[in-house]
Formats: C-alpha cells, sequence, structure tokens
C-alpha cells in the first residue's frame, strides 16, 4: 500500500479517469449493433479522449474552470449537431449515448473533488444503467397507468402526509394514538403489502404455489390461507403442495411480525428474535415435509394466480386505521380496568380478526404494563389467530386434508405455547 503513496495525485487521477473511461466506451460498443456503428461519433476510445480531453482542461486553469466550461460548450455544440442529423436523417431520438459521453466528461472534477466510494458509483450505476435497456424495456410494458398512481399514493401517503401530522395524543393517556402513529402504522402496512403486491404481479406473475405462499404471508397470512385451502378442496390428490404453501405463508407471517417489531420496538424485538426463529424454523420444516410428500406422490397443480386486492386502496386503509384506534382504546381500557388480566384476555379476542392494528398498537404504546407482558399478548394473539387459521383451513379445504392440516397446525400451536411458557419464566 506504501507505493500508492508515492505516486502523484495527478497521475493518479489521470490513470482512473483514462480507465473508466475506456469501459464506459467499450460498454458503448458493446450495446449497439453493428448496423447503427457507423452512424456513432464514436465509442471506446472516442470516450476515452473526452475522459482525457475533460481532465487536461480541469487541471489546466483551477481558478475559475474557464477552459473546462468552454470545453463543455464545445462538446455540446457538437453533440447538438449530432443530435440534429440523428434526428434529420436516422430519424431517431434517443440521448442516452450524448448523455453518457457528458458524464464521461465530468469524471475528472468528479475524481479530484469527490470521494472515491462517489465516484466509482457513479460508473457502477452509469454501467449498469445502460446494460439493462432491455430490461427496462420489458418492464415498462408490464405497467399501465395503475401502477404509476399507485406508487403516487404511497409516495403521498409516506413522504407527503405523514411529516405533517402532529406527534400530540388525540386522547390523554394513550401515547400510541396519536395523528402520526396512527398513520405511521398505516405507512409501514401498507409499504410491506405493497411490496408482496409488486413481486407478485411484475417478478411472480405466474407464480407456482409455493411462491404464492410465500408471498402471501407477507400481504395476509389468513387471506394466503383461506384462498389456498379453497384451492385444495378442488384437487384430487391429497394437495400436499397447498398444505405446503400454507404453512410458508404462516412462517412469512412470523417474519413479517418480526420486521415491524424492528421498527416499532427494538427491545421486543430483541425478545421476540431467537423465538420467532425457531417459530419460523418449525413452519419452514412442516411446509417442506408436505412438499417432499408432493413430490414423492407425484402431484401437479395448475399455477395459482391472485387477484390481488392493491394494498394501497382508500378503504383498506380506512379500515386498518379504524382497527388501530378500536384496538388502541380497548388496549387502553382493558389494562386500565383489569391490568394484564385484561391484556391477556385482549390478545386471544384479536386473533379472530387482522392482528396487525394490535400489534403495532402494542409494540408503539407505552402502556403501564413490563414489556414481557407485551412480548406474551403478542404470542397470544398470534397463538389466537392460528387457530383461527386453523378452522379457516378445515372448513374450506375439505374432510380429506383435516388429519394433515390439523397435523401442522398443532405442532406451530403447540411450540407457540411453549415460547410463551418460556418466556414467562425466562423473562
Amino acid at each position: 500500500m506504501e507505493y500508492f503513496t508515492l505516486i502523484p495525485n495527478n497521475l493518479y487521477y489521470f490513470i482512473l479517469v483514462t480507465i473508466f473511461s475506456l469501459i464506459i466506451g467499450l460498454s458503448q460498443r458493446n450495446l449497439h449493433p453493428e448496423e447503427e456503428k457507423p452512424f456513432l461519433f464514436g465509442t471506446d476510445r472516442t470516450f476515452t479522449f473526452i475522459g482525457i480531453f475533460g481532465f487536461i482542461l480541469y487541471i489546466i486553469e483551477k481558478q475559475n474552470h474557464i477552459l473546462y466550461i468552454v470545453g463543455a460548450v464545445i462538446l455540446a455544440v457538437f453533440f447538438g449537431l449530432y443530435y440534429h442529423y440523428k434526428l434529420l436523417y436516422i430519424k431517431k431520438s434517443g440521448l442516452t449515448t450524448v448523455l453518457i459521453a457528458f458524464i464521461t466528461y465530468c469524471l475528472a472534477p468528479l475524481v479530484i473533488t469527490q470521494p472515491i466510494w462517489l465516484f466509482l458509483l457513479v460508473i457502477v450505476v452509469t454501467l449498469i444503467l445502460t446494460e439493462l435497456k432491455e430490461s427496462f424495456m420489458s418492464i415498462s410494458k408490464k405497467f399501465d397507468r395503475n401502477e404509476f398512481i399507485n406508487l403516487a399514493k404511497f409516495l403521498i401517503l409516506a413522504g407527503v402526509i405523514l411529516p405533517i401530522l402532529p406527534q400530540e395524543p388525540l386522547i390523554k393517556g394513550i401515547a400510541s394514538l396519536t395523528p402520526y402513529k396512527v398513520w405511521l402504522a398505516v405507512v409501514v402496512i401498507s409499504g410491506i403489502s405493497y411490496i408482496s403486491y409488486l413481486l407478485r404481479k411484475f417478478v411472480f406473475p405466474k407464480s407456482g404455489i409455493m411462491i404464492s405462499g410465500l408471498l402471501g404471508g407477507l400481504y395476509s397470512s389468513t387471506a394466503a390461507t383461506v384462498i389456498l385451502s379453497k384451492k385444495m378442496k378442488e384437487q384430487k390428490g391429497e394437495g400436499y403442495e397447498y398444505l405446503a404453501s400454507i404453512f410458508l405463508a404462516i412462517a412469512m407471517m412470523y417474519l413479517r411480525i418480526l420486521v415491524l417489531a424492528l421498527i416499532f420496538n427494538k427491545g421486543l424485538f430483541e425478545i421476540f428474535l431467537p423465538w420467532f426463529i425457531l417459530l419460523m424454523v418449525i413452519s419452514l420444516m412442516i411446509a417442506f415435509y408436505y412438499g417432499y410428500k408432493k413430490k414423492k406422490a407425484g402431484e401437479s397443480y395448475e399455477q395459482l394466480v391472485y387477484n390481488d386486492k392493491n394494498p394501497l386502496e382508500f378503504k383498506m386503509s380506512l379500515v386498518f386505521t379504524l382497527l388501530f384506534i378500536v384496538f388502541a382504546l380497548a388496549t387502553q381500557y382493558a389494562i386500565h380496568q383489569f391490568g394484564s388480566y385484561g391484556l391477556n384476555g385482549l390478545s386471544y379476542i384479536v386473533g379472530v380478526s387482522d392482528i396487525d392494528p394490535f400489534l403495532i398498537n402494542l409494540f408503539q404504546g407505552k402502556f403501564e404494563v413490563s414489556i414481557t407482558l407485551l412480548a406474551i399478548a403478542s404470542l397470544q394473539a398470534i397463538l389466537s389467530n392460528n387457530i383461527v387459521k386453523c378452522i379457516y383451513a378445515c372448513a374450506l379445504a375439505g374432510k380429506k386434508s383435516w388429519i394433515n392440516l390439523m397435523s401442522g397446525f398443532a405442532v406451530i400451536i403447540a411450540v407457540n405455547i411453549f415460547v410463551i411458557v418460556l418466556i414467562k419464566i425466562l423473562y
């Protein structure tokens, strides 16, 4: 490393500019087909000379960089004439090559004035965006106007509305019931659901049943269980792949809740981490067991296509907000009137509905109970929700799947109870 300190700075900068200008030029040569190259202003050597040209003009006059600015103007005139020719004779309007040439010209001041990591980041992003042209074209064909509206909705939810909301409690004594915290919960849940929605629609549009279970668990494990159970009833065999997918969805539920704890309550996250990993591993083991049974039985199924509702719809946000407020009031009342017994009882009751509003309320709130009790209440709500999912699945999947479903859920429920008991003992 000492040898590098002996290299003069200008030589070091010159080598970097030359090498990476050449790399950018080579990427341009590789990008354009042979029939287009006669109409280009250059590729590898030309881009290298543009980088060297910018370096020379930048270091010659270091005060006001007049020469460097003049060089940029000369290039702009040249590129303007080239672009006019391109529009007039080739009938193509793309500006990518011209813009990359300007970026190459800017490498000298970038490497001299900025940290090396920023210089390399610009190079890497430029090369990646250049090479991914076909991929971007393919992706853009999958988008319709609604998707950009959906993205705009999420940006409004997270970037416009959230920062301007007040953080004072709406009701004295309920710390979690502030406009900011209520809306933050909406943004986080919508964000997780939105990511799952995008993955399912664009990355796995015709996903297999197992992938549907994974992504469905991030979106809503209860909804995934209901959909998969209905489909299982239609199958002639045992429906092992649907069974595996249901338990994959439950594993993803534990991951989703763990992420929520990390965002809203680091203390609970530290308590949850080892036990949720255990519950995830158990759920995954059950899923892989049924996946193996499916492979051994030689069953085959059609691809499962979700008809997703947009997670950013106003009605869904409104329902979540109302549930959050109701659970905040109910939790405060239960603790105030009945103490730990009230919270324990409520945690079992909420399992019949969407447990996310209740859990986020517990994670954000400042209740007069220990963090251990909050952890236990969370696990009890999850336990109750898993029991409800088991009932849904058995009712919808038909009698042929009862034993397999109840066996899998029984293991998860038993481990869940075991974890609750251990937390009571250890914490």
